[in-house]
């Protein structure tokens, strides 16, 4: 039984990584191996289309890959080359965005954060919109109508006709105003207002009709990125790249740019809530409309490797003279929980905690209120370990006790397994008499560990996907807790922890499984050489606080801790 007992434990241990590790790849869109495909190559699109009839996904018009290589005269229903205005670029400046903005339908091409940097070039800011050779990401907006019309939409040349280009200091406001010319009978202004510390924009659609006809229209909010996910991601975990949908029915939907591709996707369709989203590693994207105003919620392939998730919302008919205004907004930030929180219900779940957000979110809010206290992330790290160690330390205590007493009566175990070696039967019942006499039970340090694993894979994912580790330092060389040490040093203690807690064990009477007992740790920790700091310090903290309390769990009960190392030939 004692072997019975390790060997659970270990199969615990391995299947419980397997599973994890195979999980993260097939539930975020990866094959489920070290080093997935590389992606696709960004595409080209051809020219869009003009709107299509009905209020269905199918109405909104086609975004493009490069729009500066389409030429305002080439949308169906816009007004003649000849008087469109001339195509710019606007670049806006806040307190923490820099933003660029093409009067090309007033669409927003290109967004950067001030608060963080691309890693590769710590002088700049990050990039999430981005309409370039290696990356299409973009946030559109637009009308359609009946069939056969041709309203104003993402391809309808603008006009800025009003608003600063940069937050100043003392100022908590700051407007973007785009106009159209008349286009199907109506006249599209679009109003951007930027607010300080805010990473949600409002952005006011303003239509008015100037024809003599009663005309219906419904507002389109989509965006649109490539399949590709983002550079630099690690080959040794994934996380979720790609749309969302919220609503209070069904809660948070993300989908895989492949259901997309097999016209499999699954969520609500139409509601009078919630919000559509772009996910991806640290970053969200989102268009969001007020609670109540009703809307269908579409995703398409728009063409290779380019995707698209929006709502499309109708208004009243406009009557000849009359105008309508519908207010949106669109976040474009990074997954700061807190700040998501006060932005609208529900947006926080952009930061992705897969199964065990119920509890990982307490562990995140532990995290922060550690982290308001320590002023560093790292030792906040090391904090919240401790304080689950502490939470913990009776479930551990009765797992050490019972490894103690099993370790204590090994000998004898041994000692009776080689003598009766040959009789299986009653080799069985003697050892069932020792557990008696000696009042052990094999098994009992086997439930204390299971209770504990789903707690420490959900601080894991904390740890993954918390945007505050990104950039953040902890002691000396570790100037950034989400990228892998530089040194491998801390991988290199994690191992040498792990081989010390190991060593602690008693080993098995079977050669093979002594020797299983060293080699599934070492292989697992082969893995850490490459993830992120943050989380191989909350592994060897981890690690050092179960060496601690097993070896005074030991001493107390008199068995001396000694190093039990298998023999490999």
């Amino acid at each position: 039984m004692n072997d019975i007992r390790r060997t659970i434990l270990w199969v615990i241990f391995g299947f419980s990584m397997v599973l994890l590790w195979d999980q993260w790849q097939i539930h975020n869109g990866q094959k489920p191996t070290f080093f997935p495909q590389p992606a696709a190559p960004t595409a080209k699109t051809a020219e869009p289309a003009g709107p299509a009839a009905g209020a269905s996904a199918s109405a909104v018009p086609a975004p493009v890959a490069s729009s500066q290589q389409i030429s305002a005269s080439s949308v169906p229903g816009n007004q003649p080359a000849a008087t469109a205005p001339a195509r710019q670029q606007v670049e806006v400046k806040t307190d923490v965005l820099r933003l660029r903005f093409d009067t090309e339908g007033g669409s927003l091409v290109q967004s950067s954060f001030v608060k963080y940097a691309d890693l590769n070039a710590r002088d700049k800011g990050f990039v999430l919109f981005d309409e370039s050779k290696e990356r299409v990401y973009l946030a559109q907006s637009g009308w359609i109508g009946a069939a056969g019309s041709s309203l104003p939409n993402h391809k309808t040349p603008m006009t800025l006709v009003a608003g600063e280009r940069e937050l100043k200091a003392g100022q908590d406001t700051l407007e973007l105003r785009f106009e159209s010319a008349e286009v199907g009978g109506l006249q599209w202004i679009k109003t951007y207002v930027f607010k300080r510390g805010a990473y949600d924009i409002t952005v006011r659609h303003e239509l008015i009709n100037k024809s003599a006809n009663s005309l219906a229209a419904q507002l389109y909010l989509q965006l649109v990125r490539d399949g590709n996910k983002p550079e630099g991601e690690s080959a040794f975990y994934s996380t979720f790249t790609g749309p969302a949908v919220y609503t209070e029915a069904k809660k948070y939907q993300k989908v895989e740019f492949s259901d997309i591709e097999k016209n499999k996707m699954e969520h609500e369709k139409q509601t009078n809530n919630g919000y559509v989203a772009m996910v991806q590693h640290y970053f969200a994207s989102a268009w969001l409309l007020a609670q109540g105003v009703q809307r269908e919620v579409f995703m398409r392939k728009v063409d290779t490797n380019l995707y698209s998730v929006g709502m499309i919302a109708p208004i009243e008919p406009l009557a000849p003279g009359a105008s309508k205004t519908v207010e949106a907004r669109l976040f474009v930030g990074p997954q700061e929980e807190k700040a998501l929180e006060a932005i609208a219900p529900g947006l926080e779940l952009v930061k992705d905690y897969g199964w065990f957000t119920i509890l990982a979110k307490p562990l995140y809010w532990l995290l922060f209120e550690l982290h308001k206290v320590i002023n560093n992330w790292g030792w906040a790290i090391v904090a919240l370990v401790l304080v689950i160690k502490i939470a913990f330390y009776w479930l551990n205590a009765k797992a050490y006790q019972s490894m103690a007493k099993m370790k204590a009566i090994n000998p004898r175990i041994m000692e009776m397994r080689e003598r009766l070696k040959d009789k299986p039967q009653e080799m069985q019942m003697a050892m069932m008499k020792i557990y008696r006499e000696e009042k052990v039970n094999p098994m009992g340090g086997c439930f204390p560990i299971m209770v504990q694993i789903p707690v420490f894979i959900a601080l894991y994912w904390v740890l993954l996907s918390s945007v505050e580790m990104r950039g953040a330092p902890w002691i000396g060389w570790i100037n950034d807790l989400s990228a892998p040490d530089p040194y491998f040093l801390l991988p290199i203690v994690m191992t040498l922890t792990t081989m010390l807690q190991t060593a602690l064990n008693p080993l098995p009477p079977d050669p093979l499984q002594a020797k299983l007992m060293w080699f599934m740790p070492l292989i697992f920790s082969v893995m850490f050489f490459f993830f992120p700091a943050g989380l191989v310090l909350y592994w060897i903290t981890n690690n050092i606080l179960s060496i601690a309390q097993q070896w005074m769990i030991n001493t107390r009960m008199g068995v001396p801790p000694q190093f039990n190392l298998p023999k490999f030939k």
